[in-house]
This record gives structure tokens, sequence and C-alpha cells, in this order.
């Protein structure tokens, strides 16, 4: 009988460590199983923020409409310079001639000048051959594109509009051209913002430095000042025109949409700036196309653009919505459209050229030809002609926001106390715009239970009507004394096969989860990640934020421990008398930020946040970028001006957290 009793313990052992031996295979599978599609996350996301548009407003009386367009006006305003140093965004031009080249009929006048202090950037003045009185003048400003204020249908309209009598101050852009380099991408901007200052001021400060330095040339006609500009210039004219009201008359070409057409479309959200954060929380660009009216306004669309913003496409937001205000301002005329079939794709060639030379004549009341000189082709300059030259120490987009980083400092007070935390944990919820969502449905998406291990599948549906996908793993061989551990990481849910699997045999139940942007959750790739991404900033709320809250919300869920099938709708549920908070486990610093702000708001959810791969500090974001795809959780306005890690986990006390967590070793096979 002895040796029957060894003889069952032997085999038990050997079962249960078989068990063990198989859970490597038994789990990889189950992580990387499809749970959520990029369709749906794409179209809850769409459906997010369509409800999210704000509505163009109702109005009967001009002098009603011009109140609410001033109100409009400064609060766009308030938004675009959130966090920019006053002097700065009242500093007075400040241009310098750096050389002069002499053409037919024309000249350019080379110049710099500078955007901040530090960051400089360049122009070219095209002037008339021969210049009195008062002149009129155009903004002229260029998109993406390497050539920058060279691309070769700049030249040509600057040429031109010189030849016909205007000042034409052809900017640079940042990013392109004489500004081209990685660190000056525009999707870096995101570093602004975590630094406390809204990305998008800095390329409206930009463009209005030319305004400034064309209204203050006592040459120009104030009362005659144009402005246009293909794709981002496009952006730029709209954005510009409509809150500054010293542009008259204005032509962008092919350069933005209504917020519901992005929405649909988000290949045509374009790049960070022109979704900066909270941009179109309260206006659209259908609202600030409306703050044109009365003044003159051509916009010119393409008929087969092969970019973006495809004219049937747009047309009802940007210009038939737009209409009756026109008409309400008494000047129905004054909003023109014109659709180029000749190309038809992205472009600013000869025909919508001379669209934009009709228009300015006659807004000008300028006695010219429409058509484009016939010498303009060889009057084309190269970059190197063109060159201004900007100096060896020019800050960068990424400069600059390093500099403004520099500057800031997250000393705790001595003695924290509860007002503290509280008045630090309210600013927070505001910062990440924490709103708190529920798990109204845990939808059992697959479910296992083979081989000593149990798991489910989920598509857990929150409350304002986003979801995310998780998986639930337990052991059915090891007593249940572990606790609960949610694992979060940059890479997804498969990349965490190896804690899983030990936090298994440890006797937890784990819970392997991708917030909104993480592993599976995301909608889509390319253009379409990057323009629904940046929309939800746009619309005042933040993915942060967002991502907080369900990770919240799926802590709460596993709390009540009600994992067993879905409930009855009118069941009574029972909850735990004792719910345990949980245990966090994090790989990267996109995971560590969503947890560590969660615990911060809501810390009576977790018990301990272990960071591996994490940063030390988000001030090292600004040493080490992340790539913008992973960046977009983390770069959230004002989240280090106002936080860093270690005010945070004074917040989430007595949540602990472990900045230097290790990789583990495998312990289960």
């Amino acid at each position: 009988m002895r040796n029957i009793s060894i003889l069952a313990v032997c085999i038990s052992s050997c079962l249960l460590h078989a068990a063990a031996q198989a859970t490597r295979s038994a789990i990889d599978p189950l992580l990387k199983q499809p749970l959520q599609s990029p369709v749906l996350v794409a179209e809850e996301l769409r459906q997010f923020m369509v409800k999210r548009v704000p509505a163009l407003p109702t109005v009967s009386r001009p002098e009603e409409w011009q109140k609410e367009a001033e109100r409009l006006r400064e609060h766009e305003l308030s938004v675009i310079y959130h966090g920019w140093p006053r002097e700065w965004v009242e500093a007075k031009p400040q241009f310098e001639k750096v050389a002069e080249i002499t053409r037919p009929g024309y000249r350019m006048v080379k110049l710099r000048y500078e955007i901040v202090p530090g960051f400089t950037s360049t122009a070219l003045l095209y002037e008339p051959e021969h210049m009195t009185g008062k002149m009129p003048a155009i903004l002229d400003v260029n998109g993406h594109g390497a050539g920058g204020k060279a691309v070769e249908h700049k030249q040509k309209r600057c040429i031109n509009q010189a030849r016909r009598g205007i000042l034409a101050l052809s900017l640079e852009w940042i990013g392109m051209g004489e500004l081209s380099s990685p660190d000056n991408e525009h999707n870096q901007i995101g570093l602004l913002d975590l630094a406390g200052s809204n990305g998008v001021g800095l390329f409206y400060l930009a463009m209005r430095r030319g305004l400034d330095y064309l209204y203050d040339d006592p040459r120009v006609d104030r009362t005659r000042i144009g402005m246009t500009g293909l794709s981002g210039g496009g952006w730029q004219t709209m954005l510009l025109s409509t809150l500054d009201t010293r542009v008259g008359p204005a032509v962008p070409v092919a350069g933005f949409s209504s917020l519901t057409t992005a929405i649909e479309h988000p290949d045509y959200a374009g790049d960070a700036e022109q979704n900066g954060a909270d941009m179109r929380s309260v206006a659209d660009y259908a609202h600030l196309m409306a703050l044109r009216a009365p003044r003159p306004t051509l916009l010119i669309y393409n008929a087969m653009d092969d970019c973006c913003f495809r004219a049937g496409v747009v047309k009802q937001g940007v210009y038939t919505d737009i209409k009756p205000f026109f008409a309400l301002m008494g000047s129905p005329g004054n909003l023109q459209w014109y659709e180029n079939e000749n190309p038809g794709t992205h472009n600013y060639q000869i025909d919508s050229r001379e669209q934009s030379y009709r228009f300015f004549d006659h807004a000008f009341q300028l006695q010219a030809s429409d058509k484009e000189d016939a010498d303009t082709d060889t009057e084309v300059q190269t970059a190197a002609d063109l060159a201004v030259g900007i100096p060896a120490t020019n800050l960068t987009v990424v400069g600059l926001a390093r500099q403004l980083a520099q500057s800031i400092h997250h000393d705790p007070p001595a003695q924290v106390d509860a007002s503290w935390v509280e008045k630090q944990r309210q600013q927070l919820r505001e910062v990440v715009r924490f709103a708190p969502v529920t798990v109204t449905h845990a939808w059992p998406v697959s479910e296992t239970h083979e081989k000593g291990l149990e798991s489910r599948g989920y598509r857990f549906e929150f409350s304002n009507g986003l979801s995310a996908p998780g998986v639930l793993l337990e052991s059915t061989v090891r007593p249940q004394n572990g606790g609960t551990t949610l694992l979060i990481s940059d890479s997804g849910r498969a990349s965490m096969l190896v804690e899983t699997g030990n936090d298994v045999d440890r006797g937890q139940r784990v819970l392997v989860f991708d917030p909104l942007l993480f592993g599976e959750n995301l909608p889509g790739t390319g253009d379409d990640l990057s323009g629904l991404a940046q929309m939800v900033n746009t619309v005042g709320a933040r993915p942060l934020g967002l991502d907080a809250a369900e990770v919240a919300a799926v802590a709460h869920w596993l709390q009540e421990d009600v994992i067993d099938g879905s409930g009855t709708p009118g069941a009574r549920m029972m909850p735990p008398s004792h719910p345990a908070p949980l245990r966090v486990v994090t790989n990267g610093p996109r995971g560590e930020t969503v947890a560590i702000v969660s615990a911060a708001i809501v810390p009576e959810l977790y018990s301990s946040i272990e960071a591996r791969h994490a940063i030390a500090s988000l001030g090292d974001l600004f040493t080490h970028p992340l790539d913008y795809h992973d960046a977009q959780v983390v770069m959230c306005l004002d989240l280090y001006r106002d936080f860093d890690f270690n005010t945070l986990g004074l917040i989430a006390a007595p949540v602990r957290i472990d900045l230097a967590g290790k990789d583990p070793e495998p312990i289960f096979w």
C-alpha cells in the first residue's frame, strides 16, 4: 500500500509538471488570437468623434453673427496660443534682408526672420520692378513638399503677382525646404504639447509673422492684403485668414475639409498641426470658413485629387454649408467655388493659378490680364539659387521643445497632505480629460478549458461607445492564491507571453489587455491610424485619458468577479465583500504612463504597478523621442508641464510603483 501511495504521488506530480510544460504552447496562441478588427475600432472612433462635431451657429441677423464670430476668434486664438509666452506672441516682426536678385519685371529679396527666439525661418519678397503709391500684397504659403518655397508652381505665381504690381511674400514652411529636418517633422509638435505649449501655435506664429511684416511695410495698402497656398498652404490660408481680419481676399487651394468629412475620410485629416489639441472642439473649420464672411474668398479644389480633399467630397462642408453666412452678411457672391479638372490632381498649376490671378485682380481692382506671362517657365530658379541660409545653431521643433522642457521642474512639497493630493488629482483629470467609463458588456469571443488552463477572450464594450480586447487566463491545477494581475504592453498582448505564463503558474488570474491604440486595438494603419488618433485630440478628448479610463473600467470589472458568462439583465449581483486591488505590470513607456495616470486618479483599484522597459521621467521623451505612432498616447497637452512620475506616484499613493522592472525569466516551462 505504501508503494502504491508513493506511486500515486509521483504520477500526480508528473501530471502537474506535464500540465505546466504544456502551458507555453497553450498560452501563445491564446494571446495571438484575433479579438478586435481595425474596421470596428475605426468605426467606433468615428462614432465617438462625430457626436463631438460642433454645430454651426443659428443666427438670423448680421450683428448676431459678428458678435459670435468675434467670440469664436478669441476662443480659437486662446487655444492656438495656449502655453506660449506672451512676449513671444506679441513680439514685433524681425526680418533681415540678406540679398537681392534682379529679374525682368521684378526682383526677389531674400529675407530671414525670427518665428520665436532661436528659431529662424526664411522668405522671399517678390517686388514689382516699378513701385508707386500704396500697393496690394499677397502672403504666399506652401504646403508639404521637399522644395519648400522653391517649388515650381509657387515661384510662378509669385513672379506673376509681382509683375501685376503686387508685393508677394513667399514664406518657407517648417519641415520643408531650408527647414527640412527630421527634428522639424510636423508630428514632432507633440513634444511641444507635452511641454505645455500647443504645437499648432508655432505654425501659426510662423505664418503670422509674414502677415505682420506686410502689414508694417509702408509701401503696402493695408486694405488690400491677400493670401493663398496649396495643400498645407491651403490650410494655412484658411486658418490665418479666418482668424486675422487683416487678410482680405483669400484663395485656399485643396487644403482642408470640415471635421465631419475628415472623420469620414481620415486620410484627409492632415498632419498634427492641422489637428492641434482642442482646435476643433468648439469651432470646426466650417465655422472658421464662415468667419470669412463677407471678405472675398475663392475655394479651389480638384476634381480627382490624388492626395486628399477631393472636390466632390469636401464641397458640402466647406462651401455649400457656408454660403448662408455670406448671404447673411449681404455678400453672397463673395464666396466662390472653382473645381479644377486639368489636371484635376493635387495641384496649383496654370489653370488654378490663372483663376487666382483673375480673382485677385478683381479684388484689388487691378487692370491686368488673367493669363500667366509666356516666359514664366524660364524664370523658375533652383532651390540653391533661392537659398537664404539659416544659422547652424537654429532651433528645430524638437530642439525648441527640449528647451521649454528644461525650464520645467517637478518638486513635490515638503509635506504632502490630502488637500494637495486632491488638488493635483483634479488637475490631472483636467489635463488628460479623464471621463470615467464602465464595462457595459464583456462580449465573450472565445473560451477554452484544457491542459490545466482556462481562458476567455473578451471584447470589452465601454459606456462611451469604444471597446478594447483582452484575454483572461487562470490555472485550473494551481491554487487560486495569487490575486489578479493586469498586463499591458506597448507591443500588444502577444509580447506578454512570459509574464502571463509565470503569473498563471503562480496561481494568479491574469488579464492581458490592449487599451485604445495598443496592440490589436488600432483603427487601421498609416493615414487612418494617424488621422483618427489626432482627431481624438482635436475634438477635445485625449487618448491618454481614454486609455486611463479603460484600464480603470476593466480593473473594476475584474474586482466584481463576474467572469462566469454573461449575466441576465436585472439579475442581482453579489459583489465581493472585500474586492482586492490589482497588480499591474506594463511593458514600455506608453503602458507605464497609462497605468500610472489611471492609478493617480483612482488609486483604490490598484495595489502595485511594475513598469518594465520604462522611462524614469517623462522628460526622457524629449531626449529620446518615440516614433510618432507610438507617441500619440503620451503626447498629451500640459502633461509634463504639470506632472512627472515622481509627483504622479505621490498622488497614486498607497499604490506601490516600481519603474525598474526587469524582464522575467520563464518559470513554467
